[in-house]
This record gives structure tokens, C-alpha cells and sequence, in this order.
């Protein structure tokens, strides 16, 4: 008689928090809704955002009024038309944030002439000759610089024929530009006419260009509420920047966020010392204790010095011997080093059926929605597999709640290469910092930000025309 084989059993990590003040007992989980009971996290620090948060323009001609009337609608009440279970009303941006928002003086607008469309219409090189005017009116503004907080770039959609390159230069409109105003300590905001100027959705667009302006402004919206103390959590990424003709070098992103999903700093710097299998880099032992070891330091320089008691390092191809060694290296003083790669593709799905009930619901028959988020399967020792997506009933107040809308969600593969322990932490962890994307109102992402923001990074760090090894901030790329 064969053995009956049977799946693992799973689990269900709760749904995360987030906290709205450094003291007080201030958490929800809908990051909305926290912010129209609360306020922002950063509201109780000194030295945060200048109120009011001043927003410089570069526009089409004649199109800067539009721009202002979009910004002023900001401090207008706007009710959803869209994801009513999950959107709220937006009650204007100075109640939201407790600070205002505000056009730049006209010192700090550009437009362009009258016959720039008709000269990009005529250009050989569309996305050449709009990247090179861009760069010209930011070049302008930065004399400005004490007079904005925050520029806005609008890109109407009769521009689109300059937004991407061709095929084979792999230009990026939206890539080079924060690759040039990072270098420059720049933040910068671009509107788009179909996502922002013409979204049927008004209320979508005020909360999303309301988060994203303060974020650049330097606030922060919210923090993971339910962390691990003492403890780092690091995204590493890679990037290939060309150098010639027949080389391409290999820049290293890492990112360090402190316990409660902030400090959104990174570094980057190009190597040679990798080896690439099937179009995948990896670090030497040196190389990556290089990478790590500054990755500490970010956290120390926010931490009065003090190392972190736990290392958490995310990234998304396996992690080599050497590059285990080389974190192990870099962290002598922590207590625990978890190094986990974290899959996107993977065969696994899940269906939640339903239990039969007294009104005859037959045994088996799937459910109208997905499996809850949070859903995790230990396959061994090593490995698990977590549903980041799936149905989210408790942070919008019982109501099923799917954020894609339709679909069979897919499942993160983590795979623990270092560390030890039961998942439950870790598994909550990633979730936690799923919802920790400031770029966005939704509430949550498919990835923890360790791996989003790493991804973003890595595809603007190629773009960007020379390496620095000082620290970035990530509004910058925002």
C-alpha cells in the first residue's frame, strides 16, 4: 500500500500595520484611511517638509495654467469613482498632509516656445531632442533652486514619439531625466496628460500626486508598525552599464531601510570583479563585502553609530558561496544574517474553496475570490512560498477586497540561504514591506520595496551619466 502524499500545511500571516507617529499608538492598516485620522508620521519631526511645499513647473506653452489648476486641486474634496471597497475620499491636501501645496513663483516656471512642437515633429531623433530640451529647462531652474521644493514636468501626449528610443538604445524618457536631476538633488514629479490631466478619476490622482509631492518633499507618509527591532532590511540589484563598444560594466544597488521600512537610502557604484551566469551577475567575496559593508554604514550614520542586531538582504537571483561569505564578512557585530532570495516566476498557483455550508454549497466549489493575502506554505526547511496578492478583508473594514481585480494571484518563492529560524517573521516582514511603495495609494505591491525600489534604482543608476559613490536618496527616483 502506497503512502497517501499530502501537501504541507499553511498559514496565515496577519495583515500588517502601518503607524502614523513616532510615540503614540497611532496604526491602521489601510494606508488612507491612517492618513485622514492620523496625519503623516513625519508631521510630529522637526525639519521635515517647508510648509507650504513649493512646486516648480516645466510645461508645453501655454500649458502652465494647466499645471497650476492641477495643483490647486489638490486642496479641493474629491470622492472615488474607482476601487470604491478600498479608495477613500480625498479631503484636500492641507488636511491630509497639515501642510499646504503650492505653485513656485513664476522664477521657478519654464515653458517652452510656441515652436517646440512643431521642431520635435521635425527632429530625426524625437526622444534625443526632447531629453536634451528637458535637461536645458532643468539646468535653468537649478539656479532656482532655493525657490521650489519640487518640479513638476508635464509630458502631454502629442509628445509620446520622444518618451522611448529605439529598439536598440533602450531610452527611457522618464529613466534619464530622474538619472540626470538625482546627480543634481533634484526631486522631481512627472505628469502625464492620460494619467493625471485626464484620469476619469480625480480622486485616484489627488491622492496619488499628493503622496508622491510630499514624499519628494521629504516627508514620510507612514512606517511599518509591527517590525523587528534593531533590525535592517537591504535590496540588492544589479545594472548594466554600457562603456563601449565591447565591454558593460556591472553597478551594484543596495539599499538599507531601518525596522520600520524607511531610511530610503542606497549606493551604486560600477565593479568589474562579477561573474555572469546565463545573463545573471554575481559579486566576489570582496566585492560584496565592499557592497555590504557600506550598506552598513548608511544604517550606522542614521542609528547614532549603533549596527543593527539583525541583517535582512533580499535580492532575486540565489545567493553564490562567495556572496554569502562576503555578507558574513561585512557583519561581524549581528547577531543574525538572513539571506533570502526572493522569485517572482514560479509554477505554483492557489484556489480557496469554499466549506460546505447548511444551504447546500457542494464540497470543493471555489470561492469568488482569491486566497487571502498572507497565505504561506513551508515547502522545506529552506523555502516557502507567500501569497503577497490575494483577497485583503481586514484592512478595509471586512469586505473582500482585491486589489488586481481579477485573476488567479501568483506567489513569491523565498529561499533562505543563511539564517535560521521559523518563517512566520520573515514571512510577515516581506508582507510589511509590501506596503511601504510612498509612490503609489494602493495597498500594496506584489513586492516588498526591498526588491521594487532596488529594481527602480538599478534602472535609472545605468542611465545615470556618472557614478558618485556618495549616498542617494530614493525620492530622488521616485
Amino acid at each position: 500500500m502506497t503512502e497517501e502524499l499530502q501537501l504541507p500545511a499553511h498559514g496565515l500571516a496577519a495583515e500588517p500595520r502601518l503607524t502614523f507617529h513616532p510615540d503614540r499608538e497611532e496604526v491602521h492598516p489601510h494606508p488612507l484611511q491612517g492618513l485622514i485620522e492620523f496625519g503623516p508620521y513625519s508631521r510630529s519631526l522637526l525639519k521635515t517638509v517647508i510648509d507650504p511645499i513649493r512646486v516648480a513647473i516645466i510645461a508645453p506653452h501655454g500649458e502652465v495654467p494647466a499645471v497650476r489648476n492641477l495643483i490647486q486641486d489638490l486642496e479641493r474634496n474629491h470622492l472615488p469613482r474607482e476601487r470604491r471597497a478600498y479608495l477613500v475620499p480625498f479631503p484636500g491636501f492641507t488636511q491630509v498632509f497639515r501642510v499646504k501645496v503650492t505653485a513656485a513663483t513664476e522664477a521657478a516656471i519654464v515653458e517652452f516656445p510656441k515652436q517646440f512642437d512643431e521642431d520635435l515633429r521635425a527632429a530625426a531623433a524625437p526622444y534625443v531632442f526632447l531629453a536634451e530640451a528637458v535637461a536645458r529647462a532643468l539646468r535653468d531652474l537649478g539656479a532656482q533652486r532655493h525657490n521650489f521644493d519640487v518640479v513638476a514636468i508635464y509630458l502631454p501626449n502629442r509628445w509620446s514619439s520622444g518618451f522611448y528610443g529605439e529598439e536598440e538604445s533602450d531610452f527611457d524618457l522618464h529613466d534619464y531625466l530622474k538619472a540626470v536631476t538625482a546627480t543634481r538633488g533634484i526631486p522631481t514629479q512627472i505628469i502625464r496628460e492620460d494619467s493625471a490631466m485626464r484620469y476619469h478619476c480625480r480622486c485616484s490622482v489627488a491622492w496619488r500626486l499628493g503622496i508622491a509631492l510630499y514624499c519628494k518633499s521629504g516627508g514620510i507618509p507612514w512606517k511599518m508598525a509591527t517590525a523587528e527591532p534593531e533590525t535592517a532590511y537591504v535590496g540588492l540589484s544589479y545594472a548594466m552599464r554600457p562603456q563601449d563598444t565591447r565591454q558593460r560594466y556591472v553597478t551594484c544597488c543596495s539599499q538599507v531601510f531601518d525596522a520600520e521600512g524607511a531610511g530610503l537610502e542606497f549606493v551604486a557604484y560600477e565593479t568589474d570583479d562579477v561573474r555572469v551566469e546565463r545573463d545573471n551577475p554575481f559579486l566576489s567575496r570582496t566585492e560584496m563585502r565592499r557592497v555590504m559593508t557600506r550598506t552598513l554604514s548608511l544604517y550606522q550614520r542614521r542609528h547614532n553609530g549603533a549596527a543593527p542586531r539583525k541583517i535582512v538582504v533580499h535580492k532575486s537571483t540565489e545567493f553564490k558561496h562567495d556572496e554569502i561569505e562576503g555578507c558574513f564578512d561585512a557583519f561581524p557585530v549581528c547577531e543574525s544574517i538572513d539571506l533570502i532570495q526572493v522569485q517572482q516566476e514560479v509554477s505554483w498557483r492557489g484556489v480557496l474553496l469554499n466549506k460546505p455550508t447548511m444551504f447546500g454549497l457542494r464540497k470543493g466549489e471555489p470561492s469568488g475570490y482569491p486566497i487571502n493575502r498572507g497565505t504561506a506554505v513551508l515547502l522545506d526547511g529552506r523555502s516557502a512560498l507567500l501569497w503577497t496578492q490575494g483577497n485583503a478583508p481586514t484592512a478595509v473594514g471586512g469586505r473582500d477586497f482585491y486589489k488586481e481585480g481579477k485573476g488567479i494571484p501568483m506567489p513569491l518563492l523565498l529561499h533562505r540561504f543563511a539564517g535560521h529560524g521559523p518563517w512566520g517573521p520573515s514571512c510577515s516582514a516581506v508582507l510589511a514591506l509590501t506596503k511601504m511603495n510612498w509612490n503609489n495609494d494602493a495597498l500594496y505591491d506584489r513586492l516588498p520595496v526591498t526588491m521594487a525600489y532596488a529594481q527602480v534604482l538599478a534602472r535609472v543608476v545605468k542611465r545615470m551619466p556618472e557614478m558618485s559613490p556618495q549616498a542617494y536618496q530614493f525620492r530622488f527616483f521616485m
